[in-house]
């Protein structure tokens, strides 16, 4: 075999393919019978050798490598195709189950999740009168209109079962933290988070809510939302820490933030 350098390499391909290819893709059509496989033999050697010539030299004939590289090509992309036709049933059957199985998983997923959310508006710390409107709403996407009429009622009363307490003295604070422990299971949002912190805050006492907030804070959730200073300063003022200032401190500044007391 010669050896040319590299630089001079597709030059010398070049010529070869000039001169030998009609007599290699006529010598191909002799041997597969077929035009169009000789004509993808002709391409296919032709690549191949861009690779083999490189490495290891331009051959003493050529024109016999290119034929012989090129027939091998045609048999080995036949064969495949041969495999590939005896196995499109199989294949076609492995696809049918595998969509199956997907749909079938996709279903219980769903199920699954919503028959969690129904346990969930269906906890014991939440008030039985406001389980079933909860479910309602959560699980059967019910409006408060269409839910007062179920239970012939007006949407006012429906409106009114989660805040029917005479007097801040008896309103249900556990209650209201088991409601939004059922939104935070629906909606994990720092900003239900933080209204769950003054809920608590307000059910036990004003440590226990400023620890919440002071960890919403610390992993970076709420730095700028004005909300949750003002709820944290509340909590601090409470407590008779009036000194302290911001955990974090936010970078925008909010006019008045430490004076603002947040509702729940």
């Amino acid at each position: 075999m010669s050896s040319v350098r590299p630089t001079a390499l597709r030059t010398k391909i070049e010529g070869i393919y000039k001169v030998e290819s009609q007599r290699v893709f006529a010598t191909l059509v002799r041997l597969l019978r077929d035009f169009d496989l000789a004509e993808d033999g002709l391409h296919e050697a032709y690549a191949t050798a861009m690779e083999c010539w490189e490495r290891d030299g331009i051959p003493d004939n050529p024109r016999s490598w290119l034929v012989s590289t090129a027939r091998f090509k045609v048999i080995d992309s036949l064969r495949r195709k041969q495999r590939f036709k005896a196995l499109q049933p199989h294949i076609a059957a492995r696809l049918s189950e595998t969509t199956e199985s997907n749909a079938a998983r996709a279903a219980e997923d769903i199920e699954d999740d919503s028959l969690r959310l129904i346990f969930t508006c269906c906890h014991p710390a939440i008030d039985p009168k406001v389980q079933v409107p909860l479910t309602l709403r959560e699980v059967c996407g019910l409006t408060t209109e269409e839910i007062a009429r179920a239970f012939l009622t007006s949407p006012s009363t429906i409106s009114a079962v989660h805040s029917d307490a005479a007097s801040p003295e008896k309103t249900d604070r556990p209650q209201i933290v088991a409601l939004y422990d059922v939104l935070l299971r629906a909606d994990a949002s720092p900003v239900i988070e933080l209204n769950r912190a003054v809920a608590v805050a307000m059910r036990d006492d004003p440590p226990a809510g400023l620890g919440i907030i002071d960890a919403i804070l610390a992993r970076g959730d709420l730095v700028n939302y004005h909300l949750s200073h003002a709820a944290r300063a509340d909590l601090l003022r409470r407590l008779g820490r009036t000194s302290e200032g911001p955990l974090l401190r936010p970078k925008k500044c909010w006019a008045g933030f430490c004076c603002s007391k947040p509702a729940i």
